[in-house]
């Protein structure tokens, strides 16, 4: 009875440390910050309507990278660098279409 008690407590550990290697808080409060920025631009008019598109297809992407990262339970170190580096991409890509000349 014990053994078995042991043998599911280390099983609900390995699962647990599993679950938890795949999170990326990180990236996730990056994408919603970014989505939070196009959607100011848009609402301030510094970004065109095909601006957005452009972005928000380019944060679709990245979504998309975070879910194949994650679809073995694991995001390794170079996954993880991957995404940022998506990340920073955008978040240049923005700056620079927040701040061009055109307006809506």
């Amino acid at each position: 009875m014990q053994r078995t008690l042991i043998i599911s407590a280390l099983l609900c550990g390995l699962l647990l440390a599993g679950a938890a290697s795949a999170a990326t808080p990180t990236i996730d409060a990056r994408q919603a910050n970014q989505r939070a920025r196009i959607h100011q631009g848009v609402a301030s008019g510094e970004l065109t309507q095909r601006e957005a598109a452009r972005l928000r297809a380019q944060q679709a992407h990245i979504r998309h990278d975070e879910r194949v990262a994650k679809s073995d339970g694991v995001v390794t170190r170079r996954e993880r660098a991957r995404l940022q580096n998506e990340l920073n991409q955008a978040d240049r890509t923005i700056a620079r279409q927040k701040h061009d000349w055109q307006q809506r």
